[in-house]
């Protein structure tokens, strides 16, 4: 129940007693009681990482009955921050979602099918439809701001010429660090109109922690050795934590002073095999490995994906995948840059803080798409409460792409129960596969087919590599989700480790080739070497073939060898993850080796904030079962460990 919020007595009680609820929840074992300091740091010294500072902000907000600022609340990460924030909230009333739909009006449906690159792709729609609506913003800093066709080309023309004279030379990479907002749009195509190769990145989350987010990105930097960086003026009033720590970066630049009083430029030659995008793949800091991928790739993948999906005059996108993920800045962006169909973006801090604002804005704007990675809709499931769904209607929705991550069949299956109810077609969930090494989709399923699971034998899988569907319902099985058919164009084929191919029904590594497949990863030649065999890309994934479908089961380098079964961390995560007790996404798995036998141990690492010792014992033994069901093995080691010890990438 809420609590009145309006005098800061009440806000600071509130405050210490959710950080302290939750310090107790994140640390069960500790001794001594919380001492909170007013500028005691959120992430360091009370160990929140960003998913429980979210919680944190979900449980204030419920408390005092308020709506904090997204981004002044997510940004805050000390209890004074927290308490600068709660002042400056709104009523919750004044904030509720209102459902009422506001269509984007149709326009006739003409793609530039001559196109041989992005660059030309904009002129042309800025050419033909100038005042045609490209973007709309919803939430966060340029909420309800829209973006044309024709100021995005001649803004980028500017931005471009402001790039040029600065001297840079043709493919040059330009990194940009901004968050979802025009200024990336701007950003991205001015680069590549000034001869550039824009680099995303994502941005931080708090300005005055540049410093740290800097050492983390320096591999990456070092890398493409990009000498220029695009940055929000937010950021930029942060500029002196950078002196001594921008490596190859020679200047930081504000996208809308790069662009600003220069006339438009002469856009730089660019060809189809010219790279349009160096994409970092997640979790690559340490290590970096840039895709590099042309505008030749990006418009194979397009044009394929959309004759697929039969994209027309009808169709709207609603998206708050981040833009320097290749979902959102390839399927959910250029997508809509290509075909001309309106796009909506939200901020993934919107999402985060307020799953249900994605929904009401799929409702408000009648999208047929969107897209969201399986945590995306277990949040949904979790945070969304009923009350906050009335009135919702999801049914124009035509087609919700999982992806990014691995789309587990019970999640599709619960997901869609519960949405029903609010108009969600049976056919809308559309779980795909792809990777940045092939720009962004590799198969897709036939659309207006509700997903495809497939139980197979869990014990012939695990023990001979064989998907044998499971015909007795006594016998252990695994499921599977389909990720459909090679898109037109591509070829998707597994192998076995030394590159002979299988037959269907066998697992193996699965490889591709197409249009849309990467030369490689920039300045690493070994790492390309490991990607290319022969005409074939290497996905680093496991899988199967059965009637011309692709099922994923893992990753090569994750698989746990044990007593010559081969056994699946993914589907032993799947199983553990929806316990009672454990939190959901919060489960590792691997091998680690016994000193004294060099065998393979199995161990489980479950995130749960059960205190108590008869319930984490008897949470240590439905997990156990859990472990046995999907792998036929008990584990050799469970560690129930505190929230925030399974670190999540940022895609």
């Amino acid at each position: 129940m809420a609590v009145t919020a309006s005098d800061p007595a009440t806000r600071e009680r509130v405050l210490h007693e959710e950080l302290a609820r939750l310090h107790r929840e994140l640390h069960p074992h500790a001794t001594r009681t919380l001492r909170l300091r007013a500028e005691a740091r959120l992430d360091r010294d009370l160990g929140l990482d960003s998913l429980a500072r979210i919680e944190l902000l979900a449980r204030l907000e419920q408390r005092l009955g308020v709506a904090l600022h997204e981004r002044e609340g997510l940004a805050a990460m000390t209890p004074a921050e927290l308490l600068q924030a709660l002042a400056r909230a709104t009523p919750r009333a004044a904030a509720v979602e209102l459902g009422t739909a506001a269509e984007i009006g149709a326009q006739p449906f003409e793609v530039p099918e001559d196109a041989r690159t992005l660059n030309e792709v904009l002129a042309w729609h800025a050419a033909r439809h100038p005042q045609r609506l490209h973007v709309h913003f919803e939430g966060g800093d340029a909420d309800g701001t829209e973006l044309t066709f024709g100021a995005l080309h001649e803004t980028a023309l500017r931005l471009a010429a402001g790039l040029q004279a600065l001297r840079l030379a043709p493919g040059e990479p330009v990194a940009l660090m901004l968050p979802t907002h025009p200024d990336f749009l701007i950003a991205f195509c001015g680069a590549l109109l000034a001869g550039a190769v824009p680099v995303p990145l994502y941005p931080p989350a708090r300005p005055a922690d540049l410093a740290d987010y800097w050492r983390r990105q320096a591999g990456i930097l070092r890398n493409c050795a990009a000498r220029f960086l695009l940055a929000d003026e937010a950021l930029l009033a942060h500029r002196h934590l950078l002196r001594g720590l921008t490596g190859p970066i020679e200047r930081v630049l504000a996208v809308k002073a790069l662009g600003a009083g220069a006339a438009a430029a002469e856009p730089a030659h660019a060809g189809p095999d010219d790279l349009a995008l160096l994409q970092y793949t997640s979790g690559s800091t340490a290590d970096p490995k840039g895709v590099m991928v042309s505008h030749a790739n990006i418009l194979a993948n397009l044009r394929v994906m959309g004759d697929v999906v039969d994209i027309g005059a009808d169709d709207l996108f609603v998206s708050w995948l981040p833009l320097y993920h290749d979902m959102g800045l390839i399927g959910a962006w250029l997508g809509s840059l290509y075909f001309g169909t309106p796009l909506v973006l939200m901020p993934p801090q919107t999402f985060l803080l307020r799953p249900q604002r994605w929904l009401w804005a799929i409702h408000r704007y009648r999208a047929t798409m969107s897209a969201a990675p399986n945590f995306a809709l277990e949040l949904c499931l979790h945070r969304v409460a009923d009350e906050q769904l009335q009135g919702l209607d999801l049914q124009r929705l035509r087609l919700l792409f999982c992806g990014a991550e691995p789309v587990f069949a019970e999640t599709l299956q619960r997901f869609a129960a519960r949405f029903a109810a609010y108009g969600l077609h049976a056919e809308a969930p559309y779980p795909v596969y792809g990777l940045a090494e092939n720009a962004l989709a590799l198969t897709f399923p036939p659309p207006g087919r509700a997903p495809r699971v497939l139980r197979v034998d869990r014990d012939r899988l695990l023990a001979e590599a064989v998907a044998v569907p499971a015909a007795d319902p006594a016998r252990a099985a695994l499921d599977f989700v389909s990720c459909g058919l090679p898109l037109p164009g591509h070829e998707v084929r597994i192998v076995d480790e030394d590159d002979r191919e299988l037959p269907d029904g066998r697992q193996g590594i699965v490889q591709f080739q197409g249009p849309s497949a990467s030369r490689g990863y920039y300045r690493a030649e070994a790492a390309t070497r490991g990607l290319l065999h022969g005409a074939w890309r290497d996905t680093g994934d496991l899988g199967f073939v059965h009637d011309g479908e692709l099922y994923v089961t893992g990753r090569v380098k994750d698989v746990v060898i044990r007593a010559g079964r081969h056994l699946h961390p993914q589907a032993i995560e799947q199983r553990v993850g929806g316990l009672d007790g454990v939190r959901r996404g919060r489960v590792a798995v691997f091998g680690a080796q016994a000193p004294d036998t060099g065998t393979e141990r199995l161990v489980v690492v479950a995130e749960t904030r059960l205190q108590e010792r008869a319930a984490r014992e008897a949470l240590h033994a439905r997990i156990q079962a859990a472990v046995t069901e999907a792998a036929g093995e008990p584990a050799d080691e469970i560690v129930l460990a505190a929230p925030g010890t399974v670190l999540k990438t940022s895609s």
